[in-house]
């Protein structure tokens, strides 16, 4: 089954491979709207709420808002041909295809995902085989046919997109090993399968992303922030806050205002326990009934008696590391709080954090402190770290900050794989440099290594 996916892929991919720049950038403009056309995004925001049970429906429509900024940005910039010419070096680049591309799309964010992949991959020129979680076949393959029904519309080879409709962890090994290229999004078994599959590959790391708050902006305004972003869908993104670092002379203020924004503060010890052995069914292993469910679903399974109108679940943290779980990614509306006195903790508590659980993946403060923001962004050994900003929102870039709109978020070398940047179409090529001769006069010793580099040599030799 596989090898014929791979081989209808492939030819396609051969029909389309040398398509011009005007020809690509068309049919983009018309599968990026047909992806985002309301009454098409309404039907496949239902369809995925009925299908998985994860998030909402209405947080699902909002997310295939996306669509837009991430043509938008695909807008002017070359993918064909010559894209670079600088005489000074003499070099011209071309910009080549890869092949064909399997992109392995994950249960949280099943209806987003195969179609920015899908826009990447035509962008490309290159072709594209969509491999889903079991538990969002349907949702795949329906987005899937959409675009499928543009190209064939516009006199291109349907199979430029495929939806793989037998989907196991085994049609997914033999896909990845068969392909050009893996696009990984998803759990962390996943990616590290994509990484073993002897395929070059692009990954996501786990996320656990923390909010330093350090009372230098207003409390409440970083609160609605912060709601905001813990609460959207249900918390089904790795952007989602995982937790708080809060200045300890702002504590009380800040859970205040996190209360009124619907927090409900989980203070004894036995409900804690209680909700950690409900997230929890073994160290480091999340009960698949509470990802993405509403805050008062989870208090309903954690017997915590709860007003009927919360948000999101809050609980202090005392430690970091396996002996304290509610310090780990939770893919829930389940927030962590921390205190700290002195700034350089506050950074030394998001690399123990990220260290134990998200590795690479970012960040965020609240602050008005410049030099603190930049010292964070200094010492923090993450790939993005958000100022002011519904981190949620804007992690993976949108129209509010300078960050590549994506839904495939590296974590370089710290989450174990090669990109420390938000992945997009640009990474799906190959690119031919053409060198011609350069006159260029060889520079001296002195002007390349400098005096004092060669006089401190020298006198080394003769003290030898």
């Amino acid at each position: 089954m596989v090898e014929g996916l791979l081989n209808r892929s492939r030819a396609a991919f051969r029909e389309y491979e040398f398509a011009s720049q005007e020809e690509v950038d068309e049919l983009c403009a018309r599968v990026a709207w047909a992806c985002s056309e309301p009454t098409f995004v309404k039907e496949l925001a239902e369809m995925t709420f009925r299908e998985t049970g994860l998030g909402t429906a209405d947080a699902k429509a909002a997310k295939m808002g996306k669509i837009k900024a991430l043509y938008a940005q695909t807008l002017g910039t070359r993918t064909c041909g010559i894209i670079e010419r600088d005489l000074e070096p003499g070099i011209v680049k071309y910009a080549k295809p890869i092949g064909v591309i399997a992109a392995l799309i994950p249960v949280t964010n099943p209806e987003l995902t195969p179609a920015t992949k899908a826009l990447w991959t035509l962008k490309t020129r290159n072709s594209v085989i969509l491999a889903p979680h079991p538990r969002a076949v349907r949702i795949n393959t329906f987005v899937a046919d959409r675009i499928r029904w543009v190209l064939r519309n516009m006199g291109y080879p349907p199979d430029l997109v495929i939806a793989v409709e037998e989907s196991s962890v085994e049609s997914s090994r033999q896909l990845m090993e068969g392909a050009d290229l893996v696009l990984a999004t998803g759990g962390a078994k996943m990616v590290q399968a994509a990484y073993s599959s002897g395929t070059p590959a692009y990954g996501v790391g786990a996320g656990n992303a923390y909010m330093i708050v350090d009372g230098t902006m207003d409390v409440t305004e970083s609160a609605e922030m912060i709601r905001r972003s813990k609460t959207f869908d249900n918390a089904s993104g790795c952007s989602a806050d995982n937790g708080c670092l809060i200045y300890g002379e702002v504590y009380e203020k800040m859970v205040a205002a996190l209360k009124a924004e619907g927090g409900y503060l989980v203070e004894s010890d036995e409900e804690k326990e209680r909700l950690r052995s409900t997230l929890w069914t073994a160290p480091g292993v999340l009960d698949a009934r509470i990802v993405a469910q509403p805050a008062l679903r989870i208090a309903e399974l954690a017997e915590l008696e709860v007003p009927p109108d919360i948000a999101f679940l809050m609980v202090r943290e005392e430690g970091i590391g396996p002996d304290y779980p509610f310090s780990r990614e939770k893919l829930s509306p389940v927030l962590t709080l921390f205190t700290w006195d002195e700034f350089d903790e506050a950074i030394d508590m998001v690399n123990e954090i990220t260290g134990h659980s998200g590795t690479g993946h970012s960040c965020g403060i609240h602050s008005n402190d410049e030099e603190r923001i930049l010292r964070l962004g200094d010492r923090a050994r993450v790939a993005r770290v958000t100022v002011r900003q519904p981190h949620a929102f804007s992690n993976a870039g949108g129209w509010h900050n300078g960050l590549r709109p994506t839904c495939t978020l590296g974590c370089g070398t710290w989450g174990g794989g090669i990109a420390s940047e938000n992945v997009d179409f640009s990474h799906l090529l190959n690119i031919t440099r053409v060198s011609f001769p350069v006159d260029r006069p060889v520079p001296s010793d002195e002007e390349v290594f400098g005096r004092a580099a060669m006089e401190a040599v020298a006198s080394w030799e003769r003290a030898r």
